[in-house]
């Protein structure tokens, strides 16, 4: 059974999608937010090649053909960004400040996380750029020597768990503001995070855009910084 799957040369791509398919279903069969259609997808996939004892290395050759669809996905980003460039220039002094204030409150947990702990270096710096896209985050970590394969993990992690949370949080904190709403979720968690901004509004979905770009530049910047302190 598992060699007539693999001998199918998109199976990854198909199951892939079967998942996302599934996990839509049940989020609007049962509207719970851990019914995240990302998060139910990757946990499908893991159970179908678990079952069928399929190797992490097939599966990703039949699937990396959706990875074709990750740039014009992002370049999308740009759109109501564009379109709202109004209110972007009206919220500049927010827009800063809100920024450094989302990627300095992800290294400063990291780094109280990391004394704690007691990590040494290399883990520490890991973790670091926990809050940024992948490309970035997987440069910065292979810069400072970090482990690479965790720190897309952590990221993976990262970006479900603000995309699955974000509504609550804002709810508890009472966060009304779209573009306060688009900030924190786009610093916060970069790409998987903004495509639940985009469900609350245009404002929060360009304001969230806007964060993913700005916190990769400064995470780049401060990290520097801190991965002196462990």
């Amino acid at each position: 059974m598992s060699s007539t799957v693999k001998d199918f040369l998109f199976f990854g791509a198909v199951i892939s999608i079967l998942g996302y398919e599934l996990g839509l279903f049940l989020k609007s069969k049962f509207h719970i937010a851990l019914f995240n259609p990302l998060l139910i997808s990757i946990i499908a996939v893991m159970v179908f090649l678990s079952a069928l004892g399929i190797d992490y290395e097939s599966y990703h050759e039949s699937a990396k053909y959706l990875s074709y669809l990750l740039t014009p996905a992002t370049i999308c980003l740009a759109v109501p960004l564009y379109e709202q460039m109004e209110l972007l220039k009206k919220h500049k002094k927010a827009i800063i400040v809100g920024t450094l204030t989302g990627v300095l409150t992800s290294m400063v947990s990291v780094l109280m996380l990391a004394l704690l702990f007691k990590l040494d270096h290399q883990q520490y710096v890991t973790f670091l750029p926990k809050s940024i896209t992948t490309a970035i985050g997987m440069g910065i970590s292979e810069e400072m020597d970090g482990i690479v394969a965790i720190t897309v993990a952590c990221i993976i992690v990262t970006g479900i768990f603000g995309n699955v949370a974000a509504e609550t949080i804002l709810k508890v904190f009472k966060i009304h503001d779209p573009v306060a709403k688009g900030l924190a979720i786009g610093s916060a968690a970069h790409a998987l995070g903004t495509t639940k901004a985009m469900e609350m509004g245009e404002i929060e979905g360009a304001m969230s855009s806007l964060a993913i770009a700005a916190s990769g530049l400064c995470t780049v910047i401060f990290t520097s910084i801190f991965a002196n302190f462990i």
